[in-house]
């Protein structure tokens, strides 16, 4: 362990190496290191903290994330409204407001900045002396939520400014990626759990989220676009020049071009129109601004809108065709999906031919029919959804749908649980389930065996090479070799990286294992709490219930899997080949609180929750999200919870930080 004085020195080196490539990566979208040097970055830092607990500081990186779940958002006041924005739907409205500016403006010349609208939600940013301190949703124009825990886990926003003014509050957008939202609703999905309707509404309700460690989990990212208040910052002319600014002290901000004419931005704006599908974020038109800053003061504004900036809304991503047909597919949880294959039509810039329905709920709400004329919108990178089935177009020839009694990939019957919008193929055996498994296992999140898609998969499956995940491992070069488009090269590429991902962390392989509601984050929480393969097998319900953040549909979900045969079989297999299957951690304390149930509630005084979590399980304890007569100690904070009353009734020991310290101080 480094002495105090090198760990201080250190863990300021690590804070600013970060930061760097944080900025490097989600907001100049130009990484310089590989994600394994990053993650290896943000592992010594967090074992410094971990060791000298009183260098952690607000803005440290580790700290995007932490804390106990809110009970609720406070409110935010805003010094001056903040509005929002006319819209325009035509060039002649476009038109309009170009002859009204001019008339304002004189002889002064006229210069247009064209961004994207993003679909997200508007936030507001305060800083103090270069650290973020505050942050919060526009709300009615004059106040907002405070969001500024769940905005600290967006990484595009930074912690900390680069030669900042004294103080600076700006606007911008929060937003979820196409990639990100499309990876989320086949998550839901998967969980037979309704998708969300759009990336604005997964987006908005991501960052409103009362436990930041949800919004953490889902890679909302932002733009931002406004000084809004400023003491100490170098003048600036337009607004050009704001957004240079705001982008040197480390914010990420919308592309913009420049214009002169109406005309251009009106040729700018259909090209955008056709060919907005081609962004990586979802838009629903362009924001037209006046660049120049003092012209905004002789403009002003209504008590709604600025009369500098205008909004111009596409039109929606809309078209009509027909189903021709609505076909079932199985994914790797069992999880039956019908999708409507169409007419090709052309949407949004490209060419759809399917529309995906979710599940039998859906079909009868919208009662959707194979020979129905319908109304498709495509939201994003997912497949396009059927909004409306036009009725005064039926002639009686039409299909009801009935969901199959049985999977069509394996002929097992087909189960509809309580509580569940999907159907399942329970049967483990599946090869629709094993495909879309072994496609999940070797995914990047999951045990990154680059180059192993679903060519390479289907053709395993078909040649009868693999019959779970743990057969990748037994794999042979000249078995790789003899499948199709794959040379010499190329089979000892995929023979690397099988080897490569024999290291990987027992969290990458709980993700992998495709547990029915287990994502990275609960994976997460499972490898750092039982550190192997065989100890997570041997977990009863309590101990999975235990964990905090795990709760029971998770912790039951987990508990299928490792109870059954399959799970002590892929073990055995696993292990046989090689796989890592204990986490990689140092070993903990000895003694203080060696078997101990710890239950924690209240704010402490020194430390965060995180902290006090880490401590724990570092000197052998085991940290119980509810009181039980099993409970050691309750360890009680400030404004403590209903735990309290509870332990009181079962009379469990309660004790304070003070009292905790001391009693890891006696090992």
């Amino acid at each position: 362990m480094l002495r105090f004085d090198e760990a201080r020195r250190r863990a300021d080196e690590l804070r600013e190496l970060i930061r760097y490539h944080d900025h490097r990566y989600h907001v100049l979208d130009a990484p310089e290191i590989s994600d394994a040097i990053y993650d290896a970055l943000v592992r010594e830092l967090v074992e410094i903290e971990k060791d000298y607990p009183e260098l952690v500081t607000p803005d440290s990186p580790t700290q995007r994330v932490s804390g106990a779940p809110l009970e609720g958002f406070a409110t935010v006041s805003f010094s001056a409204p903040v509005l929002s924005l006319s819209n325009a739907f035509s060039e002649e409205e476009l038109y309009a407001f170009d002859r009204r500016i001019r008339q304002i403006a004189g002889e002064r010349p006229v210069r247009y900045v064209v961004e994207p609208k993003i679909d997200g939600l508007s936030v507001i940013l305060r800083y103090r002396d270069g650290a973020f301190v505050q942050g919060a949703t526009r709300g009615d124009g004059r106040t907002g939520e405070d969001v500024t825990r769940n905005l600290r886990t967006v990484k595009s926003i930074p912690l900390v400014l680069n030669n900042p003014p004294a103080f600076l509050e700006t606007r911008g957008e929060v937003y979820m990626p196409k990639a990100e939202f499309a990876r989320l609703n086949r998550e839901r999905d998967e969980r037979g759990e309704m998708p969300f309707a759009n990336p604005r509404n997964a987006g908005a309700g991501s960052l409103r989220q009362l436990d930041p460690k949800v919004t953490a989990s889902r890679a909302l990212d932002s733009f931002i676009y406004e000084i809004r208040a400023a003491d100490g910052a170098p003048a600036v002319a337009t607004h050009l020049g704001a957004l240079d600014l705001l982008h040197g002290w480390g914010f990420k901000t919308p592309p913009r071009t420049a214009f002169s004419t109406a005309e251009e931005v009106a040729v700018y704006l259909r090209e955008w129109s056709e060919k907005r599908d081609e962004l990586p974020f979802e838009i629903d038109g362009m924001v037209i601004k006046v660049d120049d800053l003092e012209l905004h003061d002789a403009l002003g504004a209504t008590s709604h809108s600025p009369r500098w900036a205008l909004a111009y809304k596409f039109q929606p991503e809309r078209a009509i065709t027909t189903v021709n047909d609505i076909i079932i597919t199985v994914g790797r949880t069992g999880v039956l999906t019908p999708t409507a294959i169409l007419d090709p039509v052309r949407v949004g810039g490209s060419t759809v031919s399917r529309a995906v329905l979710h599940n039998e709920d859906i079909i009868r709400e919208k009662d959707v029919r194979v020979g129905d004329v319908v109304v498709v919108h495509k939201a994003g990178e997912v497949i396009p959804e059927v909004v409306e089935v036009l009725k005064e177009k039926r002639t009686g020839r039409e299909q009801e749908f009935h969901f199959p009694e049985t999977c069509p990939a394996c002929g097992d019957p087909v189960y509809r649980f309580e509580g569940e919008a999907a159907h399942r193929c329970v049967n483990v055996a599946c090869p629709a389930r094993l495909y879309e498994s072994l496609i999940h296992f070797a995914s990047r999140d999951a045990m990154n065996i680059e180059g192993m898609g679903p060519s390479l998969i289907n053709q395993l499956l078909q040649n009868g090479m693999v019959k779970d995940p743990a057969d990748i491992y037994f794999l042979t070069q000249d078995q790789i070799e003899s499948l199709e488009r794959m040379g010499k090269k190329s089979a000892e590429n995929i023979m690397r990286a099988i080897e490569n991902s024999k290291q990987s962390s027992l969290s990458r392989l709980a993700f992998a294992l495709g547990i029915k509601h287990v994502g990275l984050r609960a994976a997460n929480l499972l490898a750092e709490r039982f550190g192997g393969y065989w100890r997570l097998l041997e977990a009863g319900y309590d101990d999975l219930v235990g964990i905090e953040g795990m709760g029971d549909v998770i912790a039951r979900s987990v508990l299928a899997f490792t109870s059954s045969k399959e799970a002590g079989i892929l073990g055995d297999k696993l292990e046989r080949a090689g796989v890592r299957l204990v986490e990689e951690q140092r070993p903990a304390a000895r003694g203080a609180l060696g078997g101990m149930q710890i239950v924690l509630t209240g704010t402490l005084p020194t430390m965060t929750r995180k902290q006090a979590e880490d401590l724990i399980v570092q000197n052998g304890g085991r940290i119980m999200s509810s009181v039980s007569g099993k409970t050691d100690f309750v360890l009680l904070g400030d404004n403590p919870g209903s735990k309290l009353d509870k332990a009181g009734q079962l009379g469990i020991r309660i004790i304070d930080e003070e009292e905790f310290r001391n009693l890891l101080a006696k090992r």
